[in-house]
């Protein structure tokens, strides 16, 4: 029987891609929640305030193309009631893109953690010493597809922010914190993929050494597999 100190422990690669990864995971969960991915400058004094992905705020807003005299004001949700009659136009299809990429990178992002929290701890330690560079793998394709679902999330909104036919008077705006975070978080993802590849594929290399560590964990086993 091995001695549980004898199993190899997680790799460098693998610490500084978990660290790397919680980061961007913690950046991403604020930028998908926080509404200040656009601003208006505070001397402009206009009525619309800020925005993120799932809020909007005005000050005494009046939808001009509305036909009743309603004024928008505070901070709601984009899909409450009070936003019903001006959702079509706060939500654009492109802002619906947007929407969704950010939202697959965060699940991809949070279930490379749990993946990754396994490998460190290592638990289950039969599967993760058997599987430990599918397990890194998983979490390499995780954090480069949200990598490539954020810049495509930042770069469509950071282009079409600008549109005259969303916001009114687009030059009083400017990208804020929010969207600063997801910019952040598309890069310290992309930097998590590259060190859980090497980690994937230093445990590809090293897969028969974790095999036959295994079958000495299970002595039993590995006489009945070959009797």
């Amino acid at each position: 029987m091995v001695a549980k100190q004898d199993y190899p422990k997680a790799s460098n690669a693998l610490v500084f891609g978990g660290m790397l990864t919680y980061i961007a995971g913690l950046m991403l969960l604020m930028a998908f929640a926080s509404p200040y991915w656009i601003q208006s400058y505070q001397d402009t004094f206009s009525n619309f305030k800020h925005m993120g992905l799932w809020e909007y705020c005005f000050d005494q807003f009046r939808y001009p193309y509305y036909q009743f005299d309603k004024q928008f004001d505070g901070c709601h949700y984009i899909f409450s009631q009070e936003y019903y009659v001006i959702r079509e136009w706060l939500l654009p299809g492109w802002l619906m893109v947007v929407q969704a990429f950010v939202t697959l990178a965060l699940i991809l992002s949070f279930t490379s953690q749990i993946i990754i929290v396994l490998e460190l701890i290592r638990w289950p330690l039969k599967l993760v010493l058997s599987f430990e560079w599918i397990l890194s793998g998983i979490c390499f394709v995780c954090n480069a597809t949200s990598a490539g679902l954020l810049f495509l999330a930042v770069a469509i909104f950071g282009g079409e922010c600008w549109r005259r036919d969303w916001l009114m008077y687009p030059n009083y705006n400017y990208l804020s914190w929010s969207y600063g975070f997801a910019v952040l978080s598309f890069l310290f993802h992309l930097f998590a993929s590259l060190f859980l590849y090497l980690d994937s594929r230093r445990g590809w290399q090293q897969r028969k050494e974790s095999r036959n560590l295994v079958a000495q964990m299970h002595p039993n086993q590995g006489r009945n597999g070959f009797v």
